[in-house]
């Protein structure tokens, strides 16, 4: 059993804090928390304490997760690498934070909405982060499970298509040698694009992995990635999957789906490359040409 919760925790699981899909998530919580709140008014609290109208106070009760996602906002702005590591536990980790700040938040705004003079106890802050996670467990519960249920269902079903697609399509390994600039003069390099596999993003530094024999070869070079893909943007094989690496398709051997989008297996080469959700559309054209 315990060997099994270790593996669902490390289960890949998209990271959805971000752009577009946190707005998305916020606002869920918004209206989950509110309605639930007010129509179910799940905590006894004596009218006689209320500063407001009741509907108020839900809408502040339900208004506090959206400030503790402000103030979260920094930590998941300024860290882009954390999604390519992102997995269950972490979300479950991250989530459970989250719900301890909007416990604190809650206590925070008690002397806003309640007339208590024991409003600043530690009674009431044990009691208003027990809340929190009494509710916010069985929320975040169901949209952790259905949410990472329904994606991989999803990107396994695609991955099976492109598979499906590929049977009986030969590519063929282009000989073509690609000059490539670089941020140091004396660090240019020609590409050999029939033993390129694929690249990864290090830092400033870009990692290639040329196929050779016995084994496959790594090459630093101080090179972006952006500027790495412009320059082998020509090559239809060679496509970027993800934000930190570039793909040779001509060596694709087998794509599988996770909750996280696809990854890719290479032949010669043992590393799994991921395909970021993002990068789906574009990757499942040009395997399909």
């Amino acid at each position: 059993m315990a060997f099994k919760l270790k593996d669902i925790l490390k289960t890949p699981y998209p990271f959805y804090f971000r752009g577009k899909t946190l707005l998305q998530f916020a606002l869920v919580i918004f209206i989950l928390a509110f309605l639930f709140n007010y129509f179910f008014t799940p905590f006894n609290v004596n009218l006689d304490e209320h500063k407001m109208d009741y509907f108020w106070i839900s809408v502040i009760h339900s208004a506090t997760p959206l400030a503790v996602l402000l103030l979260m906002y920094p930590f998941i702005h300024f860290s882009p690498s954390i999604d390519e590591n992102w997995t269950i536990g972490k979300d479950i980790l991250f989530l459970s934070v989250f719900l301890l700040l909007i416990g604190i938040g809650q206590f925070l705004v008690r002397d806003l909405i309640y007339d208590n003079p024991n409003n600043w106890s530690w009674g009431y802050f044990r009691e208003e982060i027990g809340n929190t996670f009494l509710v916010g467990i069985l929320l975040v519960g169901l949209i952790v499970s259905v949410n990472f249920n329904r994606l991989n269902a999803r990107y396994i079903r695609e991955a099976q298509e492109l598979e499906r697609s590929r049977l009986g399509k030969d590519r063929r390994h282009e000989k073509s040698i690609i000059p490539i600039e670089t941020q140091v003069k004396m660090d240019r390099f020609d590409l050999q694009v029939e033993k390129f596999l694929f690249a990864k993003a290090e830092g400033n530094y870009l990692v290639l992995h040329l196929q050779d024999e016995p084994a496959p070869v790594k090459v630093l070079k101080r090179i972006s990635i952006t500027d790495f893909e412009k320059q082998v943007s020509s090559f239809r094989d060679i496509i970027r999957t993800h934000r930190s690496y570039i793909v040779n398709l001509a060596f694709l051997s087998h794509v599988k789906g996770n909750a996280q989008g696809f990854q890719l297996s290479l032949e010669h080469c043992e590393a799994l490359i991921p395909v970021s959700r993002t990068m789906i559309p574009a990757f499942e054209s040009r395997v399909r040409m």
